[in-house]
């Protein structure tokens, strides 16, 4: 006879982990009394492709960060660094030899593989695509969105600086690429920006339901552990498939708030989604320690939110 708990577990296992639920329980978990608010809207502008991608130049939007030695580890295995975060965007030249990491950011640590910088950044990929015709070009740059929970500062700060930058790149379409929650609500709010502005874009994000709630034109949907919404760890062909299909995305989206899943699998063992900021799964000791980073975190994000803002 099939026990509840087995039903309950095939049931998470069976739908995308619900990160605005999970992140809310966690944060209550710690002692935080006011739940994050989530951008949510109705309305959600949409640009169609305005010439073949074959004929057009293609932007890729990070927010992962590039390594930076004085800011702490932030390598495979490093603890959440907020020091490395950033709060301007940033543009490196494509050809650059980027060692973009996301150690710093609130991906799943426990899953996410954290050395094979394609599971978030698919330069290689795109560079591929190009080499193959199916898309023009790529831009001279790639483009670092900052992971900033003023929605506010999102959108009329970091959102404006990115479209100049593209338009400057001569950019007609964008890919983004988020990785933490709150970077899936800044990438949402760059693309419906962007699409407003006229650009076409496509999201291969990992938290669906984050995204879908904030409302985009187009979500290229991978159920991988935050941080690795790109490709499988190590597998060339993930890599150029997800890319394929967030292409015709691009090309083939009927209209705004268009999802398409990768058919792409983590992993058989489906436990990987009962991992991420649940404290039911941790003993007293590592939720007191989780509380104490997380209060570390507030206060040096703080800090150097303040110092940046006054500099």
């Amino acid at each position: 006879m099939t026990k509840y708990s087995e039903l309950q577990f095939a049931s998470e296992w069976e739908q995308p982990v619900r990160y605005i639920e999970r992140t809310r329980s966690y944060y209550l978990g710690l002692g935080y009394e006011t739940p994050y608010v989530w951008a949510h809207y109705i309305d959600v502008p949409f640009t169609p492709l305005q010439k073949p991608l074959n004929q057009s130049i293609l932007g890729l939007v990070t927010t992962a960060v590039p390594f930076d030695a004085s800011k702490g580890p932030q390598g495979p295995a490093a603890p959440y660094n907020a020091a490395a975060k950033f709060y301007a965007p940033y543009f490196r030249s494509i050809d650059e030899d980027a060692d973009l990491r996301i150690a710093h950011v609130g991906i799943d640590r426990q899953n996410a593989n954290m050395q094979d910088s394609n599971c978030w950044f698919p330069l290689a990929a795109a560079k591929r695509a190009a080499t193959n015709r199916r898309i023009q070009s790529l831009s001279k740059h790639f483009y670092g969105l900052p992971t900033n929970r003023s929605q506010r500062h999102t959108i009329e700060i970091d959102a404006p600086l990115i479209l100049n930058k593209l338009r400057d790149d001569h950019v007609d379409v964008a890919v983004l690429i988020p990785n933490c929650p709150i970077c899936h609500q800044s990438q949402s709010l760059l693309a419906r920006y962007l699409e407003a502005a006229g650009i076409p874009t496509v999201i291969m994000g990992a938290a669906k339901d984050i995204v879908e709630y904030c409302g985009v034109p187009r979500l290229l949907f991978s159920d991988f552990p935050l941080g690795n919404a790109a490709a499988l760890p190590n597998h060339p062909e993930s890599q150029d498939s997800n890319f394929e299909l967030a292409l015709r995305l691009l090309e083939g989206a009927p209209g705004a708030r268009t999802t398409v899943q990768s058919p792409l699998v983590w992993a058989l063992d489906p436990a990987w989604k009962l991992d991420y900021s649940n404290l039911d799964r941790l003993s007293p000791e590592e939720v007191s320690r989780l509380r104490e980073e997380a209060e570390r975190v507030r206060i040096t994000a703080r800090d150097i939110r303040v110092k940046s803002l006054g500099a």
